[in-house]
């Protein structure tokens, strides 16, 4: 009974910790997402004012040219309205008896009314802009001036912002400020599009802590948002820093019954400077972690209740045999929950190869013990597929201990490298720390391009694979030795271009050595016989390829035992090329000033395949955001280089080739976002990049005949698209 009260003491104190671990954990998931989704809201609301910005600055010069004809400038506001949905009205301020035939004061001015951009002039005594904040500090802001948002009289009080800039003629002298009135309806609809939590919810307010933005009345806690805008502006409430410290948090419970919740809000770098919040509640984010919990000990004290029965009921005599059983029944369990496990962390068809019509890919894998040494996995990163495939030394428990440990670290390499030679590298410098054991892997890396066929790969003492094509043969390999043996080794890449319709075919050892009863090995020559078979009879797709070559190992090996763990893997690579894409093709140069050509050049595909203005505004900013890295990154500066943009494009896909011969980059390798930077701030692969990702599907780099190729590719949903065409 001691020892039963001492265990449970245990368990309990060990649940307890495991609790407060967790919850530290979660509480640390949750910071950090509330953190990213402020850095994407932050950075589609930058985005957003950058754009009304350089419209406004591009108008600048057709002003200037039109400063002689009173009536005649007034063409460069409607033109501006036009071309700017978002913007709801915008004027021209000119200095005081800049026309004398005007009178003294003249402001034309355009607004929205009932969908139609209607002139006026409304300088007067009655409207002295000289006098209004607009004019005054926009003279003290050559670059421009934004102001708090106000409510808009024509509006019904809807929340507008004013963006305003001095333009001088050509003379040098100030003529008149250009100001606009962007509407803010767009932010709150941007800011609630979607949450990690069903009743989380954002919000926007100035620098002074006035709500700008928040959710409509359909949300179900969308009565808390003054009270949290009101926690923000109180100077006496609590208010802690993350743990990254980039973000204040403050805990509250909510005046309206919805519980206990935190708020994450930090000001917005640059101009505006203005403030974004998160809200989440307990209750969303630890609900069903508490509630596990409550099970978990529950079951806990159920358990040891019979335990103490069963231990009390048995007699002495049948205690030996009884805790022997259970020990018995405890190694098994283990092994099959290993066993279990081990099988788990092998990847099936994923959902990115259902989807996909260019590369098929099935594995197969059998230990010769409840645990085995060997693995192989795959996954599609930035339109590449990377595989791999090894054999630990050894069998069963330590051998699925460094298969677990190599696994995890191919799989984490691959999220930032794409050259097998260095992952490959990486891998065997963590192997040979601490390997008292002297265990090695012998193992294999591929790296599939798959818009080109281009195979990159690295061996390192593994069995050798075997290309299925037009001819069944060896794929040639330089002898390098397997990981976790000399911490030292340099690993070298290899290349090949794979035809499409050809299958790559990997194992390990345990299939060319399975015996037969008089203890003949299979050998390599039986496997390439039963290659070229399969191709002869046209099993040539992953599954059935394994499946033929499976049953000519189990035809061979008979009754006899198996002796080590049997792992295969196939690859089809089937590419498909889309015959009908209409193509397109702007040839810039490596200067700022060409990015107008480019989003004119975007417009119009976007235009030609009929999408609406929120889809091409987001393509226009990744395709901008991409094509400006090249510019400033791509060739040494003062050297001027040539960048083409290549548009190929149907009903379904949009993919816009950058191609320059500048300097090797690539990235898709790019760091991890950096929050504490400004956007306009950001660097090559930082922020830029991060939203690259998030506007397109995918994004993949090749460096191809001395020249950077970078793809940008967003897909839709053609069901979708007709539907909306039919309404």
């Amino acid at each position: 009974m001691g020892i039963i009260i001492t265990a449970a003491v245990l368990l309990e104190l060990i649940t307890v910790i495991q609790y407060l671990y967790t919850r530290n954990m979660l509480e640390s998931e949750l910071e950090n997402r509330a953190e990213n989704e402020m850095v994407m809201k932050a950075i589609l609301i930058k985005g957003m004012l950058n754009m009304t910005e350089t419209a406004v600055r591009g108008q600048v010069l057709n002003v200037q040219d039109n400063l002689s004809d009173a009536d005649g400038v007034t063409h460069v506001i409607n033109h501006l309205m036009e071309m700017n949905p978002n913007i709801m009205s915008c004027g021209l301020a000119f200095r005081p008896d800049f026309y004398s035939s005007k009178g003294h004061l003249y402001e034309p001015f355009a607004c929205l009314e009932d969908g139609v951009v209607k002139l006026s002039q409304i300088a007067g005594p009655d409207h002295d802009y000289t006098t209004m904040d607009f004019y005054k500090k926009a003279l003290d802001s050559p670059k421009g001036h934004w102001s708090d948002p106000y409510p808009n009289a024509t509006s019904e009080g809807a929340l507008v912002t004013s963006y305003s800039m001095p333009v001088n003629d050509k003379q040098g002298q100030f003529a008149c400020v250009l100001a606009i009135d962007l509407a803010l309806d767009w932010f709150s609809d941007t800011l609630n599009a979607r949450h990690a939590f069903p009743s989380s919810f954002d919000l926007l307010l100035t620098e002074g802590g006035t709500l700008i933005c928040k959710p409509n009345e359909s949300h179900p806690c969308h009565a808390d948002a003054e009270q949290v805008a009101r926690l923000i502006n109180d100077s006496t409430v609590k208010k802690e820093s993350s743990l990254s410290g980039h973000t204040r948090v403050i805990k509250f419970h909510s005046e309206n019954g919805n519980g206990d919740g935190c708020i994450f809000f930090h000001y917005m770098k640059g101009v505006p400077h203005w403030q974004l919040a998160v809200v989440c509640y307990d209750n969303e984010v630890y609900g069903k972690f508490d509630r596990m919990q409550m099970i978990i000990l529950l079951t806990m004290l159920g358990a040891l209740l019979l335990l103490i029965f069963i231990i009390l009921r048995f007699a002495s005599n049948a205690r030996k045999l009884h805790y022997t059983t259970l020990e018995q029944e405890r190694i098994g369990s283990e092994l099959r929950i290993a066993s279990g496990l081990q099988m788990s962390m092998l990847p099936v068809k994923n959902h990115d190869l259902i989807s996909r019509t260019d590369v098929d890919i099935s594995g197969l894998l059998t230990p010769a013990v409840e645990v085995g040494g060997d693995l192989y996995d795959f996954d599609i990163c930035n339109e590449k597929l990377f595989f791999c495939i090894g054999d630990v030394s050894g069998k069963g428990v330590p051998s699925a201990l460094v298969m677990a440990v190599v696994h995890a670290m191919f799989a984490s390499q691959i999220s930032r490298e794409s050259n097998p030679a260095r992952i490959m590298q990486d891998l065997n410098e963590a192997a040979c720390r601490n390997n008292n054991e002297n265990m090695f892997v012998t193992f294999f890396i591929g790296v599939l391009d798959l818009p080109s066929g281009r195979l990159r790969y690295c061996n390192a003492g593994h069995d050798v694979p075997v290309i299925v094509g037009n001819e069944t043969r060896m794929l040639p390999v330089d002898a390098n030795l397997p990981i976790g043996v000399f911490a030292n080794h340099r690993y070298t890449t290899q290349e090949i271009i794979l035809e499409p319709g050809t299958d790559l075919f990997l194992y390990t050892d345990g299939l060319t050595e399975a015996m037969d009863i008089n203890h003949e090995q299979f050998g390599s020559q039986r496997l390439m016989d039963a290659l070229v078979r399969c191709k002869h009879n046209n099993e040539l797709a992953p599954e059935q390829l394994l499946h033929s070559v499976n049953l000519e190992v189990q035809r061979f090996v008979d009754e006899a035992p198996q002796s080590d763990d049997l792992t295969m893997l196939a690859i089809r690579y089937t590419p498909v090329f889309d015959e009908d894409l209409e193509k397109d093709t702007l040839l810039l140069l490596n200067d700022l000033k060409q990015v107008p050509r480019l989003n004119e050049f975007v417009g119009q595909i976007t235009g030609r395949m009929g999408l609406d203005a929120a889809n091409s505004s987001q393509i226009k900013l990744a395709v901008e955001e991409a094509v400006v890295n090249v510019m400033n990154y791509a060739y040494p500066v003062g050297i001027q280089g040539d960048i083409t943009v290549e548009a190929m494009f149907n009903n379904r896909v949009l993919k816009f080739r950058i191609i320059d011969s500048g300097k090797s980059f690539d990235p898709t390798k790019a760091a991890s976002v950096d929050t504490s930077l400004s956007v306009e701030d950001r660097p090559i692969g930082g922020l830029g990049i991060f939203l690259v990702r998030e506007l397109m599907d995918s994004i993949n780099y090749e460096r191809i005949d001395d020249k950077n190729i970078l793809t940008l590719t967003k897909l839709f949903n053609t069901n979708q698209n007709q539907d909306e065409d039919k309404d």
